[in-house]
């Protein structure tokens, strides 16, 4: 169980990303995240691994208190922790192969890692990982001459290479065409379900929530408006999710 409690993130400028927001998330759930560009979406995402330290509030993970971690006990929780960009987030000169055994960097030490030198469990469950998300023949191209979709599934492949049991997905199709963002959350769909995987899924579009998400919660101006299924996202609580001014589409 991820719990979130009274979750408040204020930059150093003065912006109020996140206001005492708080939820949970329950073992293997498919949450998505909605709210329009600078709600708090990727704020929260980011508060949860603490690539971002929360302002106040408290996030806990199975009786782990994840925001009072120590940096040693920090690193044992991201391991578990995989993460899912908008942009990729790859090393663009690098092969597909180096990008996706990043994913291990966190069970292997810093000498070893920097010299590239991963054992040979660690290349046959990367092959593995190509394999599933259809890149078996990429590994030896750099990631720069892939597709976005293939990008964003090499993206996907690195996550799962820590065996995670959470993903933190922030806008990941966001740069993509419509046919491509189904593929890429169908991958994400089967990682939740097959592997029992929690994922926590930011996304723009509610067509997608509607198809993908299990429970959704909204954010406007870094506060939680909504929290409940997808199909309880009513004419009214859209309008207080996007604004007045938003129209539904189909």
């Amino acid at each position: 169980m991820l719990q979130v409690e009274h979750l408040t993130k204020v930059y150093d400028d003065g912006t109020v990303a996140l206001n005492d927001v708080s939820f949970e998330v329950p073992d293997g759930e498919f949450l998505a995240i909605i709210g329009l560009s600078g709600s708090g979406k990727s704020t929260l995402l980011r508060c949860i691994n603490r690539l971002v330290d929360p302002t106040g509030g408290r996030i806990t993970w199975n009786g782990e208190d994840i925001t009072a971690a120590s940096q040693e006990d920090l690193r044992k929780i991201r391991r578990r922790i995989g993460m899912v960009f908008q942009h990729f987030n790859l090393v663009h000169r690098s092969k597909v192969m180096t990008n996706v055994l990043a994913g291990r960097l966190g069970y292997t030490s810093p000498a070893l890692s920097i010299a590239n030198r991963f054992s040979k469990n660690d290349r046959e469950l990367a092959l593995a990982q190509l394999t599933r998300f259809g890149l078996e023949g990429k590994a030896q191209n750099r990631s720069e001459e892939l597709s976005g979709g293939q990008q964003q599934r090499v993206g996907i492949a690195r996550a799962m290479m820590q065996e995670p049991d959470m993903i933190l997905a922030d806008e990941p199709v966001a740069s993509l065409d419509p046919v491509l963002a189904h593929s890429i959350m169908q991958y994400l769909e089967d990682i939740n379900k097959t592997d029992g995987v929690t994922v926590l899924c930011s996304l723009h579009f509610l067509d997608l929530v509607q198809r993908y998400g299990q429970r959704v919660i909204a954010l406007n101006e870094g506060q939680l408006v909504f929290e409940g299924l997808p199909s309880e996202i009513d004419d009214a609580m859209f309008k207080d999710i996007y604004g007045q001014e938003a129209e539904r589409v189909g």
